[in-house]
């Protein structure tokens, strides 16, 4: 059934991003602005297909996993608007969590740094998939289906705010006016997925803005500050297999460091950047050195 349902959304999804695509990519040749290269997008659909394969093959799991978790729901309730509208609003919750995480812990980083090591930002950079993602996601659902949620219905919630979610990551739209307020805009996304030191680890929702608003990860985009893509201060070689484990390769060469286990550990759970003798910083950091850096500059200016 789960199944059925989700050919039913790829045969209705698909036609739409093809037009979209073929929009962006005629739009940004027309105009010069060239946001599309072969090799960046044929490794977009690589990491696509790496990904789906995997999902496919923790499907099984991923789904007893949460029927076995709703045989002991906390509440039970008929299915009707306020079923589904709890469940998106519960989903769309999780998956900021579960996104945060992402961000500020190395070992999920490795997986979901993928997804931002492209250098381009356009409709194919939403199937920039982080390819071990199906490994662990689903454990993350486990409390929608304790809450009365049935596994089918949170992978329906999925897979329909995962489509909302690829078309966000565009160039060509630009602000929404009072939309702004309320959803994760394609603005809203350019800040998460740019370099620039202010914007690092931004606006992490899915759909609803509201979490990053209410959690301090929310960030304007700003005429003043033109968006960088790709990954802070890194360039990467961008062969099938390193743009996958680079930075798994980057932490087991931390970890392999003769250095005492619980910096070891720190290496692993702290957030990207980390250092044990500050060599490389963390988005909070970076941005704290750049707000004295334009103190002093200020102090300066006025002696």
């Amino acid at each position: 059934m789960v199944g059925n349902f989700e050919q039913l959304l790829l045969l209705i999804s698909t036609p739409i991003y093809i037009v979209l695509i073929g929009l962006e990519f005629f739009l940004s040749y027309l105009h010069e602005r060239k946001f599309y290269t072969l090799s960046d997008t044929a490794s977009n659909v690589y990491l696509m297909l790496c990904n789906m394969g995997l999902d496919f093959l923790m499907r099984g799991i991923a789904f007893f996993t949460l029927m076995f978790a709703y045989q002991y729901r906390l509440i039970s309730f008929d299915q009707g608007f306020w079923y589904w509208f709890a469940l998106f609003i519960a989903e769309d919750f999780i998956f900021y969590w579960l996104h945060r995480v992402d961000h500020s812990c190395r070992l999920f980083w490795s997986v979901h740094v993928t997804h931002h090591s492209s250098d381009q930002f356009n409709l194919t950079t939403g199937f920039r998939s982080s390819v071990f993602q199906p490994l662990y996601r689903f454990l993350w659902f486990i409390p929608l289906a304790l809450l009365g949620f049935q596994a089918i219905d949170i992978f329906l919630m999925y897979s329909v705010t995962q489509i909302y979610g690829i078309i966000i990551h565009t160039q060509m739209v630009n602000k929404l006016g009072w939309l702004e307020y309320i959803l994760v805009t394609p603005s809203h996304h350019r800040v998460h997925h740019a370099s620039n030191v202010p914007y690092l680890d931004k606006n992490l929702g899915m759909v609803l803005i509201f979490w990053d608003q209410l959690f301090g990860t929310f960030e304007k985009e700003g005429a003043e500050l033109p968006i960088r893509y790709g990954l802070y201060e890194k360039e990467i070689s961008r062969d099938p297999v390193n743009v996958i484990f680079h930075e798994w390769k980057s932490l087991w060469q931390d970890l392999r460091r003769p250095l005492p286990f619980r910096t070891k550990l720190a290496y692993l759970f702290n957030p990207p950047g980390w250092s044990h003798d500050q060599t490389t910083k963390t988005s909070r950091q970076l941005r704290e050195e750049r707000q004295r850096k334009i103190h002093n500059k200020q102090v300066s200016h006025k002696h």
